[in-house]
Order: C-alpha cells, then structure tokens, then sequence
C-alpha cells in the first residue's frame, strides 16, 4: 500500500545545494519515488541562532513503508551524510528531514509525531508545503495549508532562491 508521504529537508552547513540534491536523491533511491518537489527556499534559522541561513525544501513522495520504518530510513539518510545531532535541542546541521504528514494519518508517541507537531508555527515549512499542496487539510487542525499560512505567526523570512 503506497501512501502519500510530505517531507522537509533543511541544511544550513556546507554545500546547501548540494546536501538537498543528495538527500533526494537518497530519498527517491531508497524510501519512495518523489511525487513532487516545492522550489527551494532560503530561511533564518528556527528556533536558535546561527550565522548560516537554511535552504528548505518541501517534497511529496509515496512509499509503502510504515511510519516507523520511514523514520528509521530518514534517520539513516541523515547519518549517512554525516548528520550529528545534538543533546540540546536545535543546531546547526546538514541535513534534517522531517515527516510533516503521512497520509491522514496522525501518530502521537515517543518516537515519532504525525503529522509533525511543528508544522502550524514554521513559516519555512508552510511556505514550500502551500506551494505543493495548498489545499491539503492538516487531519488534527481540520484546516488547510493555505489557512494555516494566513495564522502563522511565525514572522522569520522565507525567500524562493534560484
């Protein structure tokens, strides 16, 4: 059963461009084909301060790997390109690959949360997502990205590059 899968990558260390490049390339070789693929964005870091800005990417894969195997293969993507992550919360990285949705699924527990707990206060997420998918309803919120989008207050930049 392929189920239709959202993703964010984020990086802000090294070859932005490129982390992103291999991490779909990754993706699409290893856990699903890659349905769609927003533009990619340029952002301030989230949640902590960095001098490096991030590039975010939101993509629409389906795979028929369950939640938690997909999580597993994401983790194994980020440590394979040399992701550490940290004790202390959020950090400068990478790569990072979120699951926002899976499907209409919605998962509550320590491992893994979806759809991702986050999504509704991250502007460099709603913005790629709404490029996709504007009308996509968020199953626990009941609104779409688009209405999400209009109740950000996250007010961090977003800026399309290339």
């Amino acid at each position: 059963m392929n189920s239709e899968i959202f993703l964010s990558l984020g990086t802000n260390l090294g070859d932005r461009l490129s982390n992103l490049r291999q991490a779909r390339s990754f993706i699409s070789s290893g856990i699903g084909k890659i349905q769609a693929e927003s533009s990619i964005y340029e952002s301030e870091p989230w949640g902590f301060d960095h001098e490096n800005m991030f590039l975010n990417q939101v993509i629409k894969i389906t795979s028929d790997f369950p939640p938690l195997g997909l999580l597993h293969e994401c983790l194994e993507i980020e440590k394979k390109m040399g992701r550490i992550r940290s004790k202390t919360g959020y950090d400068a990285r990478i790569i990072d690959i979120d699951i926002l949705f899976y499907g209409q699924e919605v998962m509550d527990n320590d491992k893994l949360n979806v759809p991702h707990p986050q999504i509704q206060n991250r502007a460099f997420v709603l913005v790629p997502l709404n490029e996709i998918t504007p009308q996509l309803k968020h199953p626990v919120l009941e609104k779409t990205i688009s209405e999400l989008i209009d109740l950000c207050e996250d007010k961090l930049g977003v800026l399309k590059i290339g």
